[in-house]
């Protein structure tokens, strides 16, 4: 498994100090071909033939709960309703997020047997969000999976956060994180955990 951590135990490639963001991006295009390669397929088999998902919106009333992928295929209506879910607030911007990101979600929510709804806090942000997360937090990566649609912080009602963060590291379906607050991250990235 592919594991690298800077001084604050987190993800390199979330250290401003490691390179430039040039050389971050170059690396971890080449990182995410060769994981892509060795990962997708064994995941795909692993995934149900139909997938859905129960999320809710922090701060909203807006939710999707139901199904998102069947017949081999992804429901675009479905997606569009996820997008909607997952959309940077403080733009009121909409971007479609990465499908994946929603089968790592899904995948996890049905290992722990949750029925309960992942209460999104965060979703796709836009760079200016991110940029001005990142001014105000050194925790907050300047190339963030959020910017791409891949990544989403939550809390999944009556669990405990550590514990969904312990499994969905030992699932190694992308990046999880778990911050004090109890919020859990995941994303559809490469696997690596902080």
């Amino acid at each position: 498994m592919f594991h690298l951590f800077n001084r604050r135990g987190g993800c390199p490639c979330c250290d401003p100090e490691f390179a430039s963001r040039r050389e971050v991006l170059k690396a971890g295009i080449g990182v995410l071909a060769g994981t892509a390669l060795l990962s997708e397929s064994a995941v795909a088999a692993t995934l149900p033939s139909v997938r859905g998902l129960n999320a809710e919106r922090y701060g909203t009333e807006d939710s999707f709960n139901g199904v998102y992928f069947r017949d081999g295929k992804y429901d675009r209506e479905a997606l569009h309703k996820l997008d909607w879910v997952f959309r940077d607030l403080s733009a009121a911007e909409v971007t479609p997020m990465d499908p994946r990101l929603f089968d790592v979600l899904s995948s996890v929510a049905t290992r722990l047997e949750a029925t309960e709804p992942f209460t999104i806090s965060s979703g796709y942000r836009t760079p200016e969000h991110n940029a001005s997360n990142a001014r105000r937090s050194r925790a907050v990566s300047t190339v963030s999976l959020h910017m791409s649609g891949m990544a989403a912080d939550f809390r999944l009602q009556g669990r405990d956060g550590y514990g969904v963060a312990r499994l969905a590291a030992q699932m190694q379906m992308g990046g999880v994180g778990y911050y004090r607050q109890g919020f859990v991250h995941l994303d559809c990235g490469p696997p690596r955990r902080w």
